[in-house]
């Protein structure tokens, strides 16, 4: 069965036309051409594809396209501004928060959200926020880094 489906993403209205099968990531990648949102595991345990959906964190391999109907979805690619890192962005480049980059993009829309609920979280804090996005390359070390630093200098991204 096929539907069409209208969302708010990074700002823009798009629609676009799924089947019900379809997994929001790969409409996201495959279909709207974004790279920032990634394939990992496919069964939501890495969280490469980690978006915003509605103000909240979600794995966007685990839900199906036509749920995304009249959402609003951010995912990394919203971060920047004209072609500027955002200050959260700069704070993993600063402390080298990445290697391969692959989880990334989901470290950051997790790292966001955490930042925007709790603007001075402890390393503790930190690492639940990030819980849910594995990274095979850094050891988690300088993502924590990066994340303590953002939020020490308050330079979070304004929601």
């Amino acid at each position: 069965m096929i539907h069409e489906i209208n969302f708010v993403l990074n700002g823009e209205e798009v629609s676009c036309t799924v089947s019900a099968r379809r997994l929001l990531i790969h409409v996201l990648r495959d279909d709207l051409g974004l790279r920032g949102p990634k394939i990992g595991c496919d069964t939501g345990h890495c969280g490469a594809c980690t978006i915003r959906y509605n103000g909240v964190t979600i794995k966007s391999c685990m839900m199906l396209a036509v749920q995304a109907d009249g959402a609003e979805i951010e995912t990394v690619e919203s971060l920047a501004s004209d072609g500027e890192l955002s200050p959260l962005q700069e704070a993993f480049h600063e402390h080298h928060a990445l290697q391969c980059g692959y989880c990334t993009s989901g470290m950051l829309m997790s790292s966001e959200f955490l930042l925007e609920r709790n603007p001075s979280p402890s390393d503790e804090e930190i690492r639940e926020g990030i819980s849910g996005n594995i990274c095979r390359c850094t050891g988690y070390m300088h993502i924590v880094e990066a994340v303590r630093d953002a939020s020490k200098a308050g330079r979070r991204v304004e929601a």
